[in-house]
């Protein structure tokens, strides 16, 4: 089994999670820059054989796109392009920062670390990634 990596993306920074092997467990992995992406995703996917690729969709409480979600489109159509060979699945993100906030204060992180908006996407990341498998 190959491992299922989740892209909470943004104009700036990118939120990356992976499972482990047997896709049981969620993992914060990593906060890069949006144009390091696609060579890191394709690194990556040489070192660790990935089974799928996960993205989080940005909508409004109202379903309405936001300012990221058409960027975001375009991403998962390079995706798709560009790793032909791993699916790409799309999944609501609404809430996640939010989510992630609250997961991180309830685990003690200090107000500095919550601060930290590379952590809060990794974060982030990790409850898409968490979803998607509940969700299967």
């Amino acid at each position: 089994m190959g491992r299922i990596l989740a892209i909470d993306y943004g104009n700036k920074r990118v939120g990356l999670a992976v499972t482990d092997p047997l896709q049981i467990i969620a993992t914060p992995l990593e906060t890069i820059h949006s144009q390091d992406l696609l060579a890191y995703l394709k690194a990556y996917h040489q070192r660790e054989p990935l089974e799928a690729l996960v993205v989080g969709m940005p909508r409004t409480l109202l379903n309405e796109p936001t300012d990221v979600t058409s960027a975001v489109v375009g991403l998962v159509r390079r995706l798709r392009r560009d790793m032909p060979e791993v699916p790409v699945y799309e999944i609501d993100e609404r809430f996640t920062s939010r989510m992630a906030h609250q997961a991180m204060l309830a685990g003690g992180l200090s107000k500095k670390d919550r601060r930290d908006k590379a952590t809060v996407d990794r974060v982030s990341a990790t409850l898409i990634l968490q979803s998607f498998l509940a969700s299967r």
